[in-house]
């Protein structure tokens, strides 16, 4: 499962992978009501991936790892945000496993540098959907795709006691 967090839409997608395929299951966003007060948005997010996570018991979570805010207090709500989705894969006893922008555009387009539409039409291609996802969730997916593409050397380097 890939989560792209934000306090006020939080995108998820699940995918599977079998052998080299990776299988398109689901995908969707956690909208929360601006009007209701931050910590009240904090549990619409936590409570939302919860059942996502109780529906689609997935092996793992992968969350994207945001280094870039407009601004200190935006950073401070993004930071909360993912938290509260970190915090729901944790409670039920799921390894949560965290990739930069950066590797995410590598992994699903092969350049670091790559533009949202591009990863958005990759995202599409790769898990051969009918239509582009919804902007969120398709971040999302495409964290869940870079997950899968760096899930055997995680495994590799958690063995080998280096992560």
């Amino acid at each position: 499962m890939g989560i792209d967090p934000g306090s006020r839409i939080t995108g998820y997608g699940i995918i599977s992978k079998v052998g080299n395929r990776l299988i398109h299951i689901d995908n969707g966003a956690i909208f929360t009501q601006s009007a209701k007060d931050f910590p009240q948005r904090l549990e619409q997010i936590f409570t939302g991936l919860s059942a996502v996570i109780a529906q689609y018991q997935p092996e793992a979570v992968a969350v994207e790892d945001v280094f870039l805010a407009k601004n200190a207090q935006s950073a401070l709500k993004l930071g909360q945000a993912r938290g509260a989705a970190i915090v729901a894969a944790v409670s039920v006893g799921l390894s949560v496993f965290e990739y930069t922008a950066l590797q995410v555009k590598q992994a699903v387009v092969g350049s670091g540098r790559a533009e949202k539409v591009q990863v958005q039409h990759m995202i599409k291609a790769l898990l051969n959907l009918p239509e582009i996802a919804q902007e969120d969730a398709s971040d999302a997916l495409a964290v869940a795709v870079c997950h899968a593409h760096s899930a055997g050397m995680n495994a590799i380097l958690k063995m080998r006691g280096t992560t």
